[in-house]
């Protein structure tokens, strides 16, 4: 008995990726994995399923600016449920709502810095980039001219 269960415990996987647009397509291909299971962000109606089932409410008036933030913003379904869950007696629907806008406006400028560094970093691989290209065009050029390696057939360039 114990050997059967050991054994169906071995056959057992589970993996997990964040990025899956980065993975090998050989690793996710049809028969490589049994299921394969997309959790999204949290977006407005999802957002009110959880309100509902934390806070017991159906509409707000943050509602308006809940739902902006969440279509701009990536934030997880389990993120957003941490800050709707009351973390004290005194803590109503208002409270969990400001806590959650809080938190959507703190992700949002945490992406919107992380996609400038992105774009900084780029530019800067970019520019490095170019400069070597033109540091070996130029390399290039001078040794053809120092070498005089343009050889000439009957007076045309080869």
């Amino acid at each position: 008995m114990q050997t059967d269960m050991k054994c169906c415990l071995i056959k057992r996987k589970q993996l997990l990726f964040h990025h899956l647009d980065n993975l090998d397509p050989a690793l996710i291909r049809r028969g490589r994995m049994d299921n394969h299971i997309e959790m999204s962000y949290c977006r407005f109606e999802a957002f009110k399923v959880l309100a509902k089932n934390y806070l017991e409410i159906e509409s707000h008036d943050m509602y308006g600016e809940i739902k902006r933030l969440v279509e701009e913003t990536d934030m997880s379904p389990a993120d957003v449920a941490e800050n709707l869950m009351p973390k004290s007696d005194e803590d109503d629907a208002d409270i969990c709502l400001r806590r959650l806008v809080m938190s959507l406006e703190e992700e949002k400028e945490k992406a919107r810095k992380l996609a400038e560094e992105e774009k900084k970093k780029k530019e800067e691989r970019d520019a490095r980039r170019k400069k070597k290209k033109a540091e070996e065009e130029h390399k290039k050029k001078k040794e053809t001219e120092e070498n005089g390696d343009v050889f000439r057939d009957n007076g045309n360039l080869i």
